[in-house]
């Protein structure tokens, strides 16, 4: 019941102005960086390794920013997932070169943790007409599962495939010339991730846009999104060049290398409350406290 009330609550959201959505999330995140110390001391964690050229006060005051970018991206799905294709057209801006996403060459879209990743695949889903895959976690509640899977598929030719499903579907279809979204910079354990440094920290990384690419035949164009006042900014990268190449970790290492870049363009609005450095070298202890 509780569920169906929160996305009963996101309908009706839909039509509001965008400027009253975005000051509900600000309340709202707000509200959570107070409550919510767990998340708020993973952040800082996060951003003590990434930034240690920052004072204290300073990655305080950007954990305070990201909860805010937090939660005017969660209730950005209201609108996103119920308002009309001429809404979501009208707060997107489109930056780079799209062209690169027609046609049928088999596409591999790194995108990464920002806060606007799902504003980023409803831009993409809507300018590309072609196959659109992602992979999909399945959430613990039937109603939000659903919930998410039909906003997600709402335009274009989209396939959720879950992490369960194995390589061979996305290989598959990236070589009958699909478009795959792919999101692999978080910690999914020490299953088939490698070490490569993420700010100078060694950091267990999946090596997937490397493995995909080459089992695929795929070339490799990031997309990053970006919260603005008027909706969002979506900006298609240049293909990268001599992508990929033998050597799995190099590649990684440079899609963590780039990766940086971007985050040092907009901190705040990057995903600092997940446990980046959880999986830790062997013999390395914890760097949140505690058991993880």
């Amino acid at each position: 019941m509780l569920s169906r009330t929160a996305i009963l609550f996101m309908r009706l959201l839909a039509p509001l102005p965008l400027s009253w959505v975005r000051a509900l999330g600000w309340l709202l995140g707000r509200a959570l960086h107070a409550v919510a110390g767990r998340r708020r001391k993973i952040a800082l964690t996060n951003l003590r390794l990434c930034f240690p050229e920052l004072s204290e006060p300073e990655r305080e005051a950007m954990v305070r920013r990201n909860f805010v970018y937090f939660m005017q991206a969660w209730l950005d799905r209201s609108w996103l997932w119920h308002a009309p294709r001429s809404v979501l057209e009208s707060r997107f801006r489109r930056v780079g070169d799209w062209q690169v996403f027609q046609g049928q060459a088999p596409t591999i879209v790194f995108a990464p943790h920002f806060y606007g990743l799902d504003a980023g695949a409803m831009a993409l889903a809507m300018a590309a007409d072609r196959r659109f895959t992602t992979i999909y976690t399945t959430q613990v509640n039937r109603a939000v599962d659903e919930w998410m899977k039909v906003g997600r598929s709402r335009f274009g030719d989209v396939s959720l495939l879950n992490r369960d499903d194995g390589v061979k579907p996305i290989v598959s279809s990236l070589r009958k010339g699909g478009l795959l979204y792919l999101l692999p910079d978080m910690n999914f354990g020490p299953e088939e991730s490698i070490f490569v440094p993420f700010f100078g920290v060694p950091t267990a990384t999946v090596p997937s846009l490397s493995r995909f690419a080459r089992l695929g035949r795929a070339q490799v164009v990031p997309l990053t999104t970006r919260l603005t006042p008027t909706g969002y900014e979506v900006e298609a990268h240049p293909v990268w060049q001599g992508f990929p190449t033998e050597d799995v970790v190099a590649d990684t290492a440079l899609m963590n290398e780039r990766l940086q870049a971007w985050i040092a363009h907009m901190p705040d609005q990057y995903w600092w409350v997940h446990k980046r450095f959880k999986t830790r070298p062997p013999g390395e202890a914890s760097v949140y406290g505690g058991r993880d």
